[in-house]
């Protein structure tokens, strides 16, 4: 059966999946459709499909077939979608006021086609400047219109080059962002510099585009992309480096070629520094390991700068080492009216006699006691002292504990997009110790940052709960650093009375051992909502206690207290059908501005997250604010972090993601009023203790399982912690 195709303007988008990227739309057919027009009161066509970023007000020409669906009547099921100029003044006139166009608004596009009528997009094509005729727009309006009109008629031509090619509108976009008018030209001459050059494009697309043009499959710029591509994979999942032969069959299978292919690749890919080639030692013997260039400086700067630490003899708290240790305990103890266990008082004397130590353990057993008088000890003998935290909210419930300022890590080292870092080896930090929480948050490259900072003659303590999920980034520098066997750890593992009654701690410790948790029915701060494996009735479950039971038992906001923390992303109870439903639920439709961008629906309102560090911005990723404005106008979003505000281009919007649900990897370092978990068998693969551990461990006041025991179990009793491929033990160890 042909296709058929219909014509018409976009009125909204109602519905628009994040996982899957299928959207449906509401259009306005531009001429009657007979039998059609009467499935729908409003004269409007239900779209559906698998579609491009679509704005309301845009003409659009679609084909596909029509249906008749059980639930929702008849539909246009679209395969191929293109976007038309609108051919009436009505049309016209929705098409520039829809925000597709930086700087014309409803109002501005009315009087341009007041005064051009129907010759307005060949005016704005040929004579722009006639824009002047117009009354209200001066010329920072018409300078910046005429920019926009030009770079919508590049980006169009760009779109028609990549069309097939799976590049959405967004990437089309971020492509003329960075190379202009050069855009097509630069993308035949080496597609696989899109996945360099562009956060956003991988390896797959521009391979695709690369196939498109011709290139063969064995040709040394695909099969050198294709190593670079696979070692990027294996650094996302968190190791700093591959094994050479494990890098060839990840590459091999990637490519579609044999690793006999790929090893020269590897070899040319260093000659050209794209890779770098070292002989680590491995479980059982010597191995050739291959690492992008930045992680192998880092990791070897990691170990220089540590070891550098450990070897100089010299202090500056050498005036404090020589007092009486018991009484500089004791009179610090006294000071900031705690009493000390062996343990605590062992981890103040540590951080002030050894340059580099650790302090670990889990909820409950008085790491914030211990900073507390080992702050009180430094400033009884006037000797400075920094804290920091990898992430914001880390950073500041550090200083609400500590009753002192407290910094992101990044802040703390002065970073500028402009010049990098303020603070490096020739230029330390001014402080006598450095004290950082929440350290199993650290990956490679930021520990090279902190470490190289320091003073060889200053102190630093790395204090972490080593039991939790590793860095997002590569690397996992806090348990590489006590498996070296050179940096002193205390380990506290003792709850104190006051947390003890706390069912949440007393269940991590549970957890952590390797035991149930216990669900009391005194418990006021832990609940199971036992469901048989039914992941439909868990993620209807998950809705109905974050928007009704929670608020109406506790009192708690539910955008602002409740986080809903996932173990995988996929799925009917994973992060992006959760974020798909709680929006619908909590922020639903009919605000007054929405706008799709990058496969997402953002509405006035979202709870959103930073997906990477955006250091000009100064937010990071795992940062979680809420939509303060969407401008259709300039075409930018605002959101609120923490009472700051940071605007984002549309084009830019790709860094955010939806955050009522998150990932337990991403919930690292944050603290919430009260945690909501889906626990279902179907999430197998990502079932593990310290994965469950570091979620229930994010929640101040209430953690709320709901699922299976059976899949709690499988968690609890799986305590094999992924092992990453890391050499920065050994390079410590010497």
């Amino acid at each position: 059966m042909p296709l058929e195709t219909f014509e018409g303007t976009v009125e909204r988008i109602t519905y628009a999946s994040e996982e899957t990227g299928y959207i449906v739309a509401r259009i306005m057919p531009d001429k009657p459709l007979g039998l059609w027009d009467s499935m729908s009161s409003d004269g409007l066509v239900t779209v559906v499909g698998t579609l491009p970023d679509l704005t309301p007000g845009e003409s659009v020409q679609f084909e596909g077939r029509w249906r008749s669906h059980a639930q929702y009547g008849r539909q246009f099921r679209a395969e191929n979608v293109q976007r038309i100029r609108p051919a009436t003044i009505e049309g016209i006139q929705r098409y520039l006021g829809s925000g597709l166009i930086k700087g014309i608004g409803p109002k501005t596009a009315a009087r341009i086609i007041e005064a051009f009528g129907l010759e307005t997009l060949d005016i704005l094509d040929d004579n722009p400047r006639r824009l002047y005729e117009v009354d209200g727009i001066g010329p920072h309006r018409v300078r910046l219109i005429t920019t926009a009109w030009a770079e919508q008629k590049e980006i169009k031509q760009v779109m028609l080059f990549l069309q097939g090619h799976g590049v959405t509108t967004s990437l089309a976009v971020k492509i003329y962002k960075t190379y202009g008018n050069d855009s097509i030209r630069q993308v035949e001459q080496d597609p696989y510099r899109l996945a360099r050059d562009i956060y956003g494009i991988g390896f797959k697309t521009a391979d695709k585009i690369a196939q498109a043009l011709g290139l063969p499959t064995n040709h040394p710029r695909r099969l050198e992309a294709g190593v670079v591509y696979a070692l990027n994979q294996a650094i996302d999942d968190g190791h700093v480096y591959l094994p050479e032969m494990e890098l060839a069959d990840a590459a091999a299978e990637l490519l579609e070629v044999t690793d006999e292919d790929v090893i020269p690749a590897i070899e040319r890919a260093a000659e050209e520094e794209m890779v770098r080639l070292e002989t680590v030692q491995g479980d059982d013997a010597p191995l050739q390991a291959v690492y992008l260039p930045m992680y192998y400086h880092s990791e070897a700067g990691v170990a220089r700068c540590v070891r550098r630490m450990i070897a100089t003899p010299r202090s500056h708290l050498e005036t404090i080492q020589m007092q009486n240790q018991s009484a500089l305990v004791a009179d610090a103890a006294a000071e900031a009216n705690v009493a000390l266990s062996e343990q605590q008082q062992a981890a103040v004397l540590s951080a002030l006699t050894h340059k580099v130590s650790i302090l670990t353990g889990g909820p409950g057993t008085g790491k914030t006691t211990t900073l507390r008088t080992l702050i009180c000890a430094l400033g009884a003998h006037q000797h400075s002292f920094m804290l920091a935290s990898p992430t914001g909210r880390a950073a500041k419930r550090l200083s609400e504990a500590t009753g002192q300022p407290a910094r992101t890590i990044h802040r703390m080292l002065g970073f500028s997009p402009a010049r990098g870092f303020l603070h490096n080896e020739d230029n330390p930090l001014p402080a006598d110790i450095v004290i950082v929480d929440e350290a199993s948050m650290l990956d490679e490259l930021l520990a090279y940052s902190l470490v190289r900072a320091i003073d060889p003659r200053s102190h630093l303590l790395l204090v972490g709960d080593v039991d939790q999920l590793p860095s997002v980034g590569a690397g996992d520098v806090l348990r590489d650093l006590i498996a070296s066997g050179e940096v002193p750890t205390i380990r506290l593992d003792v709850i104190f009375r006051q947390s003890a009654h706390s069912t949440i701690i007393t269940n991590a410790h549970r957890i952590n051992q390797g035991q149930m948790p216990i669900f009391p029915d005194e418990a006021e701060d832990f609940f199971l909502f036992h469901v048989a494996d039914d992941v439909e009735r868990v993620s209807d479950l998950v809705v109905e206690i974050v928007k009704e039971r929670v608020p109406r038992r506790f009192k708690l906001n539910p955008l602002n207290d409740v986080q809903v923390i996932v173990p995988m992303y996929r799925g009917v109870a994973g992060v992006m059908r959760l974020n798909e439903r709680l929006q619908q639920a909590l922020n639903p439709p009919g605000r007054p501005a929405e706008r799709f961008i990058g496969g997402r629906l953002y509405r006035v309102g979202d709870k959103v997250m930073q997906t990477r560090n955006n250091y000009e911005k100064e937010v990071f990723n795992g940062d979680i604010g809420r939509v303060h404005t969407l401008d259709q106008v300039n075409q930018t979003m605002t959101v609120v972090f923490d009472e700051r505000f940071v605007t984002y281009d549309f084009v830019d919007v790709t860094d955010l993601t939806h955050a009522y649900a998150i990932s337990v990897h991403r919930s690292q370092g944050s603290e919430y009023p009260a945690v909501v978990v889906p626990m279902v068998t179907q999430h197998y693969m990502m079932l593990q203790r310290n994965l469950l551990y570091t979620a229930i461990t994010r929640a101040r006041k209430l953690v709320v399982l709901v699922g299976s025991k059976k899949a709690i179990g499988i968690a609890v009793s799986n305590d094999k912690v992924s092992q990453r491929y890391t050499a920065l033990g050994e390079r410590v160890r010497g």
